[in-house]
């Protein structure tokens, strides 16, 4: 239930997210969500006596032995999946120059992942984190519960305003006993990423959703501007009018872009990128189909 304390405008957003989230899961996303996360695979059901057609690679010689007529050991796939979200609340969320901020982007693309997942009865669990742990909501299952998620999306105001994604994943690892489909939301301004994810990624599906700006990556003509370090308050001025100054930032970003690619694809973890000035739903289909692919 959502509370009254909740100022009117972030209710009414909150609101409008679902309804739009609802629609695209049911026109979109639902399907294409089903056939790219599986079942973590074969779940016992069952022994029963041999029928024609059967594989014989399932006989159970066992008790086949025992009772002198061929069993054969039945399975069926488990569907239930845990589906967590560690999403990074930081300082840096709150920049956005194409019409959104990074964090309310971020909190649009995990609704509707968050509501696919309970659509398809999976259990949705949430840790947002930013330079320390903000807030853990246990997996469940069911509309209510993807509701108080979306919530946290877009309403939790954090106390911290940096960012370590190795935290998270410690903590991941302490709150969960069965392996997950994780998705990290973040822009990833973080060091020291590759061994705690590469840990990670061992025992979770680990996803990596890379909300960025188009101002990441080049710098405009402005003259001399006033600038904000938005995770550690640190405030300088900049002259943008200097080709040097644009040309090495231009470098600096595009060559951190490649690199965190580079990471991802160096610990084998599925990754999409989400820019504010761009359709998200496009991003996102392109992501499940290429998934697909990969995971045949």
């Amino acid at each position: 239930m959502i509370k009254t304390t909740i100022p009117q405008a972030i209710f009414d957003k909150i609101r409008r997210v679902q309804i739009s989230t609802s629609r695209l899961v049911t026109e979109v996303f639902a399907g294409e969500y089903k056939s790219v996360f599986k079942g973590r695979g074969l779940e016992f059901a069952e022994v029963r006596e041999y029928m024609v057609g059967d594989d014989l690679r399932m006989i159970d010689w066992n008790v086949t032995a025992r009772t002198g007529r061929p069993y054969v050991r039945r399975y069926i796939e488990e569907r239930e999946l845990t589906v967590m979200f560690l999403f990074d609340a930081s300082g840096s969320g709150y920049f956005g120059t194409a019409g959104s901020l990074k964090r309310d982007i971020a909190a649009e693309v995990a609704s509707i992942l968050a509501a696919s997942a309970v659509r398809n009865n999976d259990k949705v669990g949430l840790i947002v984190f930013t330079d320390r742990i903000e807030k853990f909501i246990p997996p469940r299952k069911g509309p209510t519960h993807v509701m108080r998620i979306i919530r946290e999306f877009l309403y939790h105001e954090p106390k911290g305003k940096g960012t370590d994604i190795p935290l998270a994943l410690e903590y991941l690892a302490k709150v969960t006993t069965r392996s997950t489909i994780t998705f990290i939301i973040s822009d990833f301004y973080a060091e020291n990423l590759k061994k705690p994810l590469a840990i990670a990624n061992k025992r979770h599906d680990i996803i990596a959703v890379n909300i960025t700006d188009p101002r990441d990556f080049t710098m405009p003509d402005v003259g001399i501007v006033g600038l904000s370090d938005l995770e550690d308050d640190k405030d300088f001025l900049i002259d943008t009018s200097r080709d040097s100054v644009r040309r090495d930032y231009n470098s600096i970003a595009l060559a951190k872009a490649l690199e965190r690619k580079r990471l991802f694809n160096s610990i084998s973890i599925d990754s999409v990128t989400i820019s504010t000035d761009k359709p998200y739903v496009e991003s996102l289909i392109s992501f499940f189909d290429q998934r697909k692919v990969r995971r045949g």
